[in-house]
């Protein structure tokens, strides 16, 4: 078991860079942090290069970490990996995951959409509610940025959730005949209009932009959730659990 103590080390520099995106697109990795995140990515069998322990933190003895490298780092060191202001003790390097999504029948696409804590909200919902696979698209933030993480709560090491091309993605589910949904005010209908079904694809978008236009041009439908009081608008990860637990067919 090894053992660092300053933050200026070699390896600690390394685990930094992961913080960024050049960094994970660099090296095929991600560093999580926080109890619930590794014992998520622990249960979930996800890779994991390395745990990151610091000196006083215990380890559940129900975890079944025996064939995971570890070392045994400061509070100091903990502090310069962490990005957040109360880091709990453990960390974790992990690779980026690899599903194969060939057979997908219902699926959620990202298209720009900024926010860290939107993106991860939307990814755990789309778990919650039993959706097959997200793709998240061109200018969306990065699924592995560490507030993204946070904010699946465990939810990105249980499905898959890929960065693809959503044009691609469109044109499969059209060979295959299977409904797309975009989300739209202009020429959209109430969601409500549509059935629920077993197969279909539902595009969310940019926060102030929504679904670029030329996503919508090639949808099935565009839908909107219509707003009774005076809000200026919903939120786009809670129009999304809204749609997606009307749309998908249980």
């Amino acid at each position: 078991m090894k053992r660092i103590e300053s933050p200026k080390n070699e390896r600690v520099k390394q685990w930094k860079k992961l913080l960024t995106k050049k960094g994970r697109d660099k090296t095929g990795l991600f560093l999580i942090e926080g109890f619930h995140l590794v014992e998520e990515a622990v249960k979930s069998g996800v890779h994991i290069e390395e745990l990151i322990v610091a000196e006083h933190a215990v380890i559940p003895a129900s975890w079944n970490i025996s064939h995971i490298p570890m070392t045994i780092v400061t509070d100091e060191v903990i502090k310069a990996i962490s990005d957040t202001e109360t880091p709990q003790g453990i960390a974790a390097v992990c690779k980026q995951m690899h599903w194969n999504v060939d057979d997908i029948q219902t699926a959620l696409f990202i298209d720009a959409v900024q926010d860290p804590g939107n993106v991860g909200t939307i990814i755990r919902t789309a778990d919650a509610a039993g959706i097959d696979a997200v793709v998240v698209g061109e200018g969306s933030v990065d699924i592995y940025n560490a507030k993204v993480i946070r904010a699946t709560q465990g939810s990105l090491f249980h499905f898959p959730v890929i960065k693809g091309d959503i044009g691609q993605w469109i044109a499969h589910f059209q060979n295959r005949h299977i409904p797309i949904y975009g989300t739209s005010l202009q020429n959209g209908v109430d969601y409500r209009s549509v059935s629920p079904s077993s197969s279909f694809a539902l595009i969310v978008g940019n926060e102030g932009s929504g679904v670029n236009d030329k996503w919508l041009q090639q949808t099935t439908a565009n839908l909107y959730v219509p707003i009774y009081g005076k809000a200026e608008s919903l939120n786009v990860a809670v129009a999304t659990g809204i749609l997606l637990y009307h749309l998908q067919k249980k």
